[in-house]
């Protein structure tokens, strides 16, 4: 597990941040391109927002080599493929199989591009290439991502950390105001352990939790309410 004092410790230069402000407590930047949602000393993370459930989409992208990655492939892939040939993205990770965020992972594969999700999820796609284990490493030029399989949402859901950045895509398991809905096949219990224990636990309060759907939080912003997400039950 990542020292929860890395984040902090290994960064340098100036973090821009362009979503999810009023969130995260950093004031949006004048010039953000259309797509740029986070910029660091090492990575730019492009967010779109796609399909009738508005999806986040996000191509986490090396400032050094241009090597990007394209996490959930959820619809418009029209949209997506233009953004992945213009942004160098090598591959697709899937945070988890529900419909709505492998809407595009058809004619993602079609067009080159290898897809990795879970064993526990595999059966939810069309198909796929390669499984993601948990605490697998995904190397993107000089980045690092590291996968944490997060269940409760889904069977197979998982979180990827970006190692010496102060992220972590959550998916559907963490957002803003509670966990991923667990009534489609989920379990309640299971992602509280999940958030308490694999995230609220080991992560830094700075660290920034880019979900799946909406704007951004931080494990300090949510940390404070999981008794009573547990009390409410949802």
């Amino acid at each position: 597990m990542t020292d929860a004092h890395e984040h902090s410790t290994n960064l340098s230069g100036t973090v821009e941040h362009y979503c999810g402000a009023a969130h995260i407590g950093v004031n949006p930047a004048a010039d953000a391109g259309p797509t740029l949602h986070y910029k660091d000393h090492q990575t730019e993370i492009h967010r779109v927002v796609v399909g009738d459930y508005e999806n986040n989409v996000f191509i986490v992208r090396c400032r050094d080599t241009g090597d990007a990655v394209l996490i959930d492939a959820a619809n418009e892939h029209d949209r997506l493929l233009e953004l992945s040939r213009n942004l160098g993205v090598r591959t697709v990770i899937e945070t988890h199989g529900h419909h709505d965020h492998i809407g595009a992972v058809t004619e993602m594969r079609n067009a080159g591009y290898n897809v990795h999700v879970t064993s526990e999820d595999a059966h939810m796609l069309p198909s796929y290439d390669q499984l993601i284990e948990n605490e697998q490493i995904f190397e993107i030029g000089k980045l690092r991502l590291r996968s944490i399989k997060t269940p409760g949402h889904t069977d197979g859901s998982v979180s990827f950390e970006l190692l010496h950045s102060p992220v972590l895509f959550t998916g559907d398991t963490l957002f803003p105001g509670g966990p991923g809905n667990t009534k489609f096949g989920g379990d309640f219990d299971t992602i509280i352990t999940t958030i308490d224990e694999l995230m609220f636990s080991p992560f830094s309060a700075d660290t920034i939790v880019m979900p799946g759907h909406g704007d951004d939080t931080t494990i300090g912003a949510e940390r404070p309410s999981l008794q009573t997400w547990i009390d409410r039950g949802w």
